[in-house]
């Protein structure tokens, strides 16, 4: 009976000990599982690090990119819308001196016009047909002279067509000079003429007002 009961005793002994064992090993176990899910949350959170330090780094080369193409554009268009201006600022300066010019021009042979259409040679008598033949012929010649001088004046310019060539043959440099006096002799010429159109212009405007 004693030899029965220690049978029995160590049968609990080891079955205790078994269950210690095998709780141990499912601690184990669990720790290992609990280990390896951590590490692979560590690998994840890693990978999604590299691949968000891989996407900035691509969207930055292509804001780089981008950066380095505009200021490249930048610079060339700077360049072209520069240049342009300037052109056209010469070109408008050119174009507001010649339509001056023009305009000058114009009010000059509007008054040769004028006087030359008021000769009538038939109504000359014989006694004074010397002295009005040579007025009206020096007025002819001085209309001709600064119709020429207006050719040569325009010629290289947008209005050369308006006047045709020079019927007079001049050399490059006496052409040079007669555009250059012309211009001198045009604009004096406006000028003292000007307090004459204004008031005549002003005399047209209260005559249509009244």
């Amino acid at each position: 009976m004693a030899a029965t009961g220690e049978h029995t005793q160590h049968l609990k002994i080891r079955s205790t000990q078994l269950e210690m064992a095998s709780s141990r090993g499912a601690q184990q176990e669990d720790d290992y599982d609990r280990k390896l899910k951590s590490a692979q949350q560590e690998l994840d959170r890693i990978q999604l690090q590299r691949e968000e330090l891989e996407r900035k780094k691509s969207e930055l080369e292509e804001l780089t990119g981008r950066k380095r193409n505009f200021l490249s554009l930048q610079v060339e268009l700077t360049e072209k819308l520069t240049s342009a201006l300037t052109l056209i600022d010469r070109e408008l300066f050119e174009m507001h001196q010649e339509a001056e010019d023009l305009e000058q021009c114009r009010v000059c042979f509007a008054g040769h016009l004028d006087k030359i259409q008021k000769y009538n040679p038939e109504a000359w008598t014989r006694d004074n047909l010397p002295e009005k033949l040579e007025k009206a012929s020096m007025a002819i010649d001085i209309a001709a002279d600064e119709y020429d001088q207006a050719a040569v004046h325009f010629e290289s310019g947008r209005s050369g067509a308006i006047f045709g060539r020079p019927t007079k043959r001049r050399r490059a440099g006496g052409r040079k000079r007669e555009s250059s006096e012309f211009m001198v002799n045009l604009r004096n010429g406006f000028a003292f003429n000007l307090p004459i159109l204004v008031l005549g212009g002003l005399a047209i405007v209260v005559y249509f007002i009244k």
